[in-house]
């Protein structure tokens, strides 16, 4: 999760705006709304968009409103805020995915820039280029779209994420991670996605790309010793070889833990999901955060 760290105790918000700690205690406690992190000792830690938000209902009530009000306004607008947002990222994407179909390369990289201008470099990649790449994959499984197309789309955005992906530091602290496409596999913009929000988070990721000699996998296991190997599988066709990579690689590799995600997974059935659950990192950036904790 991309969550904000909290950066303001309460008295330095009662201070920057003129409110008095208890009036933020009984908002949170009887309107349940802007409730701080809380750090190690448990005192509470406001961040930078709830001191905004405190700074709004201040607002609303020196205008003449109650604050019961103001609260049923706030969440009024948060909601419309998130819809245009919503509405917004949903422009980006069908307009990028036309530029990809349309072989138009400067048109999508003006998308791109522009996108990056105004949202954070998680949201472009996972709720813009992700969901694009997804899109992609989907038109061109179902035929809709040419190899030529999912293609030129591949090297258009690998370009992009391959140039993010090398500028961030890795944390030396944090245990190594090993992706790569699963056998067979030559799709990899699904896999360079994932694998940039692991470098976000400072991972040091070594980064096969596309599928590699079946067996060969073992022999990088075995050099760089990682705690994550991380799977991808887009063709429905491969899904077995990937299952029976991961059966053959928990036997070998005792402690290792093993992620897989893609179309292909997407789309096992109930049966094969119950009995690989441990391995389902999941589509979004709560169910990453939520898998690498699972195995921390």
């Amino acid at each position: 999760m991309n969550k904000e760290e909290g950066k303001y105790n309460i008295k330095a918000v009662s201070t920057m705006l003129g409110i008095q700690p208890g009036t933020m205690r009984a908002w949170e406690r009887r309107y349940n709304v802007i409730a701080p992190v809380r750090n190690e000792s448990g005192h509470r830690l406001y961040t930078d968009r709830q001191v905004r938000q405190l700074k709004w209902l201040v607002g609303k009530i020196n205008a003449g409103f109650t604050i019961s009000q103001a609260v049923a306004l706030m969440d009024q607008e948060d909601i419309a805020e998130q819809e245009d947002s919503k509405d917004r990222i949903s422009s980006f994407q069908d307009d990028l995915i036309d530029c990809l179909l349309q072989f138009d390369e400067n048109k999508a990289h003006d998308l791109i820039n522009q996108a990056f201008s105004i949202y954070t470099i998680d949201k472009v990649l996972i709720d813009i280029l992700g969901t694009v790449l997804i899109r992609i994959g989907y038109l061109w499984e179902k035929g809709q779209i040419t190899t030529a197309h999912e293609h030129f789309a591949t090297s258009v955005l690998r370009s992009r994420i391959g140039i993010l992906m090398h500028s961030f530091p890795h944390n030396g602290i944090l245990p190594k991670v090993v992706a790569v496409c699963a056998p067979g596999e030559w799709h990899e913009l699904g896999l360079l996605i994932f694998t940039l929000y692991v470098r976000r988070k400072g991972y040091e990721v070594i980064y096969l790309g596309t599928s590699i000699k079946e067996g060969d996998i073992n022999v990088v296991l075995d050099t760089v010793d990682p705690k994550f190997l991380f799977l991808s599988c887009t063709m429905i066709e491969n899904l077995p070889k990937v299952l029976n990579l991961i059966d053959e690689l928990k036997t070998e590799h005792s402690n290792l833990s093993i992620g897989i995600g893609g179309f292909a997974i997407d789309q096992m059935t109930s049966a094969e999901q119950k009995n690989y659950l441990e391995h389902l990192v999941g589509q979004s950036r709560e169910d990453w955060e939520n898998w690498l904790a699972a195995q921390m």
